[in-house]
């Protein structure tokens, strides 16, 4: 598994409760800018438009060798998921209050483009704080152990 894009804030902004991995509709251009780690997905997100999912203002930088003419970086692209895995989302996201939010995009064995989503509550000012200070002291923690 190669990680192509990896979105370092969504565990600080969210509760993710919930992991699914889902497909993407790419052109060939665009997987191979991928293969070349030219892209992000930090301003990401999902959205659902008519029982579908997609994902929305995820950058993939215009492979240069290709012929076609008009790219857009930041187009909407349809995530491909089983039935069952989509409703249970849009379920979460219509009734619950939930968000799904992108986490990493890689390459699985099998040489296809994946989307690691999350469904995830967001995070109160003093949630991040208390995360935050868990996180310093299982590094200071981890100092003091290698130390002694």
């Amino acid at each position: 598994m190669k990680i192509i894009a990896n979105n370092k804030r969504a565990n600080f902004d969210y509760h993710i409760s919930l992991k699914i991995s889902s497909g993407l509709v790419l052109t060939g251009s665009e997987v191979k800018s991928l293969r070349n780690n030219s892209s992000s997905i930090k301003e990401a997100y999902v959205e659902a438009k008519s029982g579908e999912l997609w994902l929305c203002n995820c950058f993939i930088k215009k492979y240069e060798s290709s012929s076609d003419k008009d790219i857009n970086p930041n187009r909407h692209r349809k995530l491909l998921l089983s039935k069952k895995d989509l409703n249970k989302l849009i379920g979460s996201v219509k009734k619950e209050g939930f968000t799904i939010v992108p986490i990493s995009m890689f390459f699985n064995e099998k040489g296809l483009v994946k989307l690691d989503i999350g469904l995830g509550r967001g995070k109160k000012k003093y949630d991040k704080r208390q995360s935050q200070k868990l996180k310093d002291w299982n590094k200071s923690k981890q100092r003091l152990v290698k130390n002694n």
